[in-house]
């Protein structure tokens, strides 16, 4: 890859979509069909859900087995994580082995402790002369709001996903940390929709770069080829989408709302080779994609969090700001697939049913 690319060829080749392929899994993104690939078509990502029956939530697992650099964002105002700090640049550890997503509010952080368990098993961490510790950072969402709030997932659905875990193409919309995921809540849950989680990837010049998102936003999602909302909060009736942003500016009152209550969170990973500075300015430049998607985004009901992950199997030393660029577009088009793929229930419609 020619590391001298000027802005105008990442603003012509990156942004305009000139001169690679773009891959969004399973439903369409705009006028671009899918071909069915994601974010495991990053060389050494696998993913694995665990969907509990009892209610809708769960928990998503990314494994990256041979170590990644990694970096982190947090742009919401209430975030629920684990293991973040050592992300930062001056610290030791250079590699992590999993990123877990979940559900179940702050009570899902248990779930890392079952990857922890997995990856232990199987002889993988950080080498600390006596053990082994498995490196598994962790963010969460609210969605005990949906169903029996005692029922969330655990340790032992942090395992069940790792043992779910591959390189083939993951489910997308009500599984995993998607499966009780809701958006357009900032005139209460009762306007509320189903929303999920999704998966893309964007291929170029031997490079893949892909993203994973739960999308369990406040705000509204739109679709930024066309400006037009794709799903959020509904009229009183329940029968058509109200756009927040426009009932705000006509006066419609917002109720009150908890702190914490939303939170969209997900990863970016390529195959290229990049330092853990390097990787965090990527998680910071992903979240433009959430902001490309989802108006309000990073509110003070959300915990909005971007994890970056480099494999290095590429062997190719990446241009940062094009990489960037490309985990933003392959976000928006995952927030879209999440969407999309998304299935009403019992009081939460869907995308496509109203």
């Amino acid at each position: 890859m020619n590391s001298d690319l000027t802005r105008r060829d990442i603003l012509r080749g990156a942004i305009a979509t000139a001169g690679f392929s773009v891959v969004a899994s399973n439903t369409a993104y705009g006028t671009i069909a899918s071909t069915g690939e994601s974010i495991t078509d990053v060389r050494g990502i696998k993913v694995g859900h665990f969907t509990d029956a009892r209610r809708p939530t769960g928990c998503t697992v990314i494994l990256a087995e041979e170590g990644a650099v990694a970096g982190v964002d947090v742009r919401g105002a209430a975030p629920g994580t684990r293991e973040t700090d050592l992300l930062n640049p001056i610290n030791t550890v250079q590699q992590v082995h999993a990123v877990m997503l979940s559900g179940g509010s702050a009570f899902g952080l248990d779930t890392a402790t079952g990857a922890m368990r997995y990856l232990e098993e199987r002889g993988i961490g950080f080498n600390v002369g006596v053990a082994k510790v498995p490196i598994v950072p962790a963010a969460i969402l609210f969605d005990l709001g949906v169903g029996d709030p005692k029922i969330r997932p655990d340790a032992e659905a942090g395992y069940r996903a790792c043992k779910a875990a591959s390189a083939s193409i993951p489910a997308e919309g009500n599984v995993g940390a998607g499966a009780g995921a809701t958006i357009g809540k900032l005139f209460g849950m009762s306007r509320a929709m189903k929303s999920g989680i999704g998966t893309s990837a964007i291929k170029l010049e031997g490079i893949t770069v892909g993203a994973i998102v739960a999308v369990n936003a406040v705000g509204d999602v739109f679709d930024p080829s066309t400006a037009k909302i794709v799903a959020g909060a509904r009229t009183k009736d329940g029968k058509s989408l109200i756009n927040s942003m426009e009932a705000i500016k006509r006066g419609e009152k917002l109720p009150p709302l908890m702190a914490g209550t939303a939170t969209t969170i997900g990863v970016v990973a390529a195959d290229v080779v990049l330092s853990k500075v390097q990787a965090t300015k990527v998680a910071q430049m992903a979240h433009d994609g959430l902001a490309r998607t989802i108006n309000p985004v990073h509110t003070p009901y959300d915990g909005d969090t971007i994890f970056a992950l480099a494999t290095g199997k590429s062997s190719k030393q990446a241009n940062v700001t094009l990489i960037g660029a490309l985990a933003a577009e392959a976000m928006a088009r995952a927030v879209l697939c999440a969407v999309r793929a998304a299935r009403g229930i019992a009081g939460l419609p869907a995308a496509g049913e109203i």
